[in-house]
This record gives structure tokens, sequence and C-alpha cells, in this order.
């Protein structure tokens, strides 16, 4: 009998053919947005792969009675009830590494931009105000620092491109043993939280989003960086109080910000980032390239491919 693959959310073509060939394929990218159909389609899949909208948990993952294997189109594993995957022998694969390249240059991007000010300037040159004078206060990033929270793969990536700008780059990262390779990528020693967060002139985010990093930079942690810093996001939702944030920037007590993911995704009405000045919005997007998203679907489906196999 054959294997039954349910894929709920976008993944390359070649990908989803290359798994087709061999096995019988469920592919509707839109399939997250309408609970009901996704619920009808689990109860025979032995594969189900997803992205970072579709919640492998509750209902949900009761109904996948057969399932085998989650292919987990990212990095984070948030949304995916590991502990009952396990429970269950269920194999939870994530795509680590694999979109390091797209977030490492996306950070960059938001740090160049964020210090230069010129991401913010289309509304009024559009409007005839000519915002020059304003924007000669821009900088550069050579000879800033650049803080690193978080110094896994993404974050030693961003620290290497950063140096190569003329950036010095410090690191914070509590779970990193002191004697490991990463450290070499940065300037030592170690900083605490705090301490990063004051020397920075940029601030970048890679850590999990676990009960310890919930709100980890809120009003009072946001308040010990410079008033003229950039802080960027890309790693989850939940670990910047959005809020704080948003009256930070209409303060005037923070430089600038850029944001690709969110506590609740896509944004809900009425949130408080919405109008706040010198600010960047993306749709979580940062680790998504054509490149990155086949080497991602690549990789997933020959990982759920070789479980399928081994399952037999």
């Amino acid at each position: 009998m054959s294997r039954r693959i349910v894929i709920s959310e976008f993944m390359d073509g070649a990908a989803v053919d290359a798994l087709a060939r061999r096995f019988e394929v469920d592919y509707r990218p839109l399939l997250v947005d309408d609970a009901a159909a996704l619920e009808a389609a689990l109860p025979f899949a032995d594969a189900w792969i997803v992205r970072n909208r579709t919640q492998v948990r509750g209902r949900l993952l009761d109904a996948a009675g057969s399932l085998k294997v989650v292919g987990r189109l990212g990095t984070g594993v948030d949304n995916i009830d590991v502990a009952t995957c396990e429970r269950r022998g269920i194999a939870v694969i994530a795509a680590s590494g694999a979109n390091a390249e797209s977030v490492a240059e996306y950070v960059i991007t938001a740090a160049l931009g964020g210090l230069r000010g010129a991401f913010f300037s289309t509304r009024a040159v559009e409007a005839g105000t000519w915002p020059r004078q304003m924007l000669s206060l821009g900088r550069e990033a050579a000879g800033k620092v650049l803080g690193i929270v978080g110094l896994g793969s993404i974050g030693v990536l961003v620290a290497r491109k950063a140096a190569a700008m003329g950036m010095r780059v410090i690191a914070h990262d509590a779970l990193l043993a002191a004697d490991a390779p990463a450290w070499r990528e940065v300037e030592g020693p170690p900083r605490s939280l705090d301490q990063l967060l004051a020397e920075s002139d940029v601030v970048t985010l890679h850590v999990p989003f676990t009960p310890e990093t919930r709100g980890l930079l809120g009003r009072e942690r946001l308040a010990k960086m410079k008033r003229d810093a950039v802080l960027i996001n890309t790693a989850r939702g939940g670990l910047v109080d959005e809020a704080a944030l948003a009256a930070m920037l209409r303060e005037g007590r923070l430089g600038a910000a850029a944001l690709d993911v969110f506590e609740r995704e896509p944004l809900p009405p009425g949130t408080p980032l919405a109008g706040a000045p010198r600010l960047l919005l993306t749709p979580h997007i940062a680790g998504i390239t054509v490149e990155s998203n086949e080497r991602v679907s690549a990789f997933i489906a020959e990982r759920v491919a070789d479980a399928l196999r081994s399952a037999l």
C-alpha cells in the first residue's frame, strides 16, 4: 500500500514532484487555512509536511492516527507538539541550517537600513517634503557594535558577514559553553544579555521561543539599549514585548526596529505596532528566498522519504 503524505503549506515544486513519484501526495499550499479540510485529510496520512503556520498539536494531531513523520520546512518546531510526537513514536524532522544564509542576509539588510534610516523615507519623498537633512544623520555600519543574542548556526553566519563589513561583533548565549568554537567568531568575552544591550548599536535575536525566552525583551530590557540602537527579530514572535517596543519607538527611545516574526501571525487588527515610526515589518519571510526554499524543500523531501522507507 502506498504511503500518503499531506503537505499543508507551500513547498518547492521540484521537491513535491519528487515525492509524488514515490508516494501518494496531497499537496494543498492553503490547506493550513481550512481547519476542517485539513482534519479530514489527516487520518490516513503517514507523513505531514508543514511550515510555521500549521499547528501540529491538539485535535489535528489526534486526527493523524497513522502518522509516522512530521517534516518542518524551516528551523523552529514551536508549532509542533514534539512531546506528543515522541510519545507516539512520530519522527519530527526540521531543516536546520538550510535557510541560514537567507536569514543572515536579511539581518544584514535590516541592520544597514535601520542605521541609515533610508527604509523609512519613501512616503516623505513621495509627498515632496524631501527629508534630506534628516537622512543625513544616517550612520555607517563600519565600526558599529552588532550584538548577537544566540550564537547558533545563523548567529555565527551573521557574525561573519557583519565582521566583513567592519562591524565589531559581540554575543550572548546562555546555553553555549564558554569554550565552544562559535565564540571565536566574535569579540570576547561572552556578554550577559544586559551588557550586550547596553553596548550594541544593533541587536539581533537568534534564540528559540521557550517559556524561558518568552518576553525576553520587555520594556525594562529595551530601556537598556542605546537610544539610537536598532533591534532586529527574525527568530520568533513572543521574544519581544510588541507594545513596549512600539511605545519606545514613538517616544524616541529607540532608533529603529525590524520585525519579521510576531506573537500572533498574521498581525491582528489593532496591533500596537501599527503606525509606529522607524519600524520595518515583514511577514515571516527572512528565511524564505527562491534558493532557500529549494534547499529546505529538497532536504525535507529526502529526509521524509527516508523515514517512510525505514517505517516499512
